[in-house]
């Protein structure tokens, strides 16, 4: 059973109207973490149904069933008995879409010989985040960077196919927070330390004895990919639908893996772009939403953003999981001594800062009509 509450479902609505029959969708990566994740986050789902999983050739010919699950509960029925096959577009992969969950050795050429063979590619890897005709998106903050893919499909000579990219885990998470203040006031600078679970090392993550008693001070890339990655998602397109525009926020990010299994948490403090009071910046925070909810879109949480008054939450181990581990908990928001106001922010980062948050692109792409 997914972890999802879905949206339909939580809020007693019709929801966006889905497709008239299951659509057809394949997983790069299947048996690593975060493939599992996608395994798991689309079982039962509404709009999509899982007919291919690819892994690497030493699992190519096993049944997705024999291999090792990692996750609580089950391998779900509807994929044990799949075969894994090739990690290469062909008639086994029978499917439009595609998730990817490769690791970034391996990702970028793979995930562009999908997209070149027609398929809608939703990847969680790195490779193609910063490329300048490829979306990153957010469905709650920039929905309107899908239409920068009828221009990667021209410039690429890709006629169905497209990529479209979901950011870093601890990226998402800030930007969901930001989002709704930058919208109210505007931001001009940000300062993030974050405090990050060693399951987003992947698996088997961190060796114990280098985390445990300890809190490791770097993360080998990741406070470059927090410090621009905001930027292209809080920016535009451009004027020619070819690329996009960076928002001019300057962000300074320090990022640290703490002894925590799931979810990251972030320590904020913002400068706004215009005066505010404490009461309007909750409020912003608090009254948050954006296209999925609106649309209802199959795992869009209710609440994309929950603002907690509590002196001592956000917590990893209370927190990770408001929403369906689709949310972004808030809390600690107080005035800053030396920008506005700070505050801390904790959120899922397999799901929400990985599968669920290609999952809901993908809903988001079909509602828009690229599926």
């Amino acid at each position: 059973m997914s972890p999802f509450p879905f949206a339909q479902n939580q809020r007693g609505g019709v929801g966006a109207p889905g497709p008239l029959m299951p659509i057809k969708v394949g997983i790069l990566g299947a048996t690593g973490s975060v493939g599992q994740r996608f395994i798991q986050l689309l079982e039962g789902h509404p709009w999509f149904v899982v007919t291919t999983v690819g892994a690497s050739d030493r699992s190519v010919g096993k049944r997705y069933g024999s291999t090792a699950w990692r996750l609580s509960a089950d391998v779900p029925p509807s994929v044990r008995n799949l075969t894994l096959v090739d990690c290469k577009p062909g008639a086994e992969w029978d499917c439009q879409v595609v998730f990817s969950a490769l690791p970034s050795e391996n990702a970028g050429e793979i995930e562009e010989a999908f997209a070149a063979a027609g398929y809608k590619v939703f990847s969680n890897a790195r490779n193609h985040r910063d490329d300048l005709d490829v979306p990153l998106l957010i469905p709650e903050v920039n929905p309107d960077h899908s239409r920068v893919i009828a221009a990667q499909r021209a410039g690429r000579g890709w006629d169905e196919g497209f990529i479209v990219t979901n950011p870093n885990c601890t990226t998402i998470h800030l930007v969901l927070a930001l989002k709704p203040l930058h919208d109210a006031f505007g931001l001009k600078k940000v300062l993030v330390t974050s405090m990050q679970a060693v399951s987003g090392a992947g698996y088997p993550g961190v060796p114990a004895l280098d985390i445990i008693d300890n809190v490791v001070p770097f993360i080998g890339g990741e406070e470059e990919k927090v410090e621009s990655e905001p930027l292209k998602l809080l920016g535009s397109v451009s004027e020619d639908e070819s690329g996009f525009v960076p928002a001019p926020i300057r962000i300074s990010a320090t990022c640290t893996r703490v002894a925590v299994r799931e979810a990251h948490t972030e320590s904020v403090s913002v400068e706004l772009g215009r005066p505010a009071t404490l009461q309007e910046v909750a409020a912003a925070l608090q009254n948050f939403e954006a296209e999925p909810q609106r649309l209802l879109l199959p795992s869009a949480p209710v609440r994309p953003v929950i603002l907690r008054s509590e002196a001592d939450r956000p917590q990893p181990l209370l927190d990770r999981d408001g929403e369906g581990a689709m949310a972004t908990t808030v809390g600690r928001l107080r005035t800053c001594n030396i920008l506005d106001y700070k505050f801390v922010l904790t959120g899922h980062n397999t799901i929400r800062g990985a599968a669920g948050a290609s999952i809901l692109n993908a809903e988001l792409l079909f509602t828009q009509g690229w599926i």
